[in-house]
């Protein structure tokens, strides 16, 4: 039977992984002149300061929990899940692939991401990479990772967090496809009509 350190450790291997993945992108972008914190437009299209603030406050008690987690504080077990270990496992290997097919869109990205709802000077619509069938491989990256963590961490904080990500996600996505359309009008729309939001269209 695997041991909960075990766990822990495999999932500060999960989280280390995705962020030297993030942590270089964001050095890429920085050193191309790249903006990483908000501009009052990006602000007011996430829908204003009082949105801003939240998705601070809940970055850092994902933080805090993520640390309180690695730490093996006490009070954590009284949320856990009976998962069986095969399962956590999967939740592990889902995350690896998870981080490699966010890594993948970042890519093809490259120094025009954002983790703001803004774009760069003269962007451009990138259409290659997982980007040619999927308009938001970055998300999807992102909620497959949440999912991944609540499998492995088999604790229903974690489940929490990723309901409340996911849910996070599903309202920002029109958002910034607005702001896509408002940029690129028929080539985004032309854009839409061959891809899917999160999945491949049939």
């Amino acid at each position: 039977m695997t041991s909960e350190t075990t766990f822990r450790i495999t999932f500060v291997i999960l989280l280390l992984a995705l962020l030297a993945m993030r942590i270089y992108f964001m050095i890429k972008v920085r050193r191309s002149g790249g903006r990483l914190t908000p501009d009052d437009q990006a602000v007011e299209r996430e829908g204003g300061r009082g949105v801003f603030f939240f998705r601070v406050v809940f970055f850092l008690v994902l933080i805090s929990f993520l640390g309180m987690y690695i730490a093996g504080a006490e009070w954590f077990d009284a949320f856990s899940i009976p998962l069986p270990a095969w399962l956590r496992w999967s939740g592990f290997i889902l995350g690896i692939c998870a981080v490699m097919f966010w890594s993948w869109a970042q890519i093809h990205l490259d120094t025009q991401w954002s983790a703001q709802l803004q774009l760069i000077k003269n962007h451009r619509l990138v259409t290659t990479g997982p980007y040619a069938r999927i308009r938001h491989p970055l998300y999807l990256g992102m909620m497959v990772w949440g999912v991944s963590v609540a499998l492995l961490t088999a604790n229903w904080i974690f489940i929490a967090v990723c309901v409340l990500a996911i849910a996070g996600v599903m309202w920002r996505v029109p958002k910034e496809e607005q702001m896509m359309l408002e940029n690129f009008g028929d080539e985004y729309k032309a854009f839409i009509r061959n891809t899917g939001r999160f999945f491949p269209k049939i």
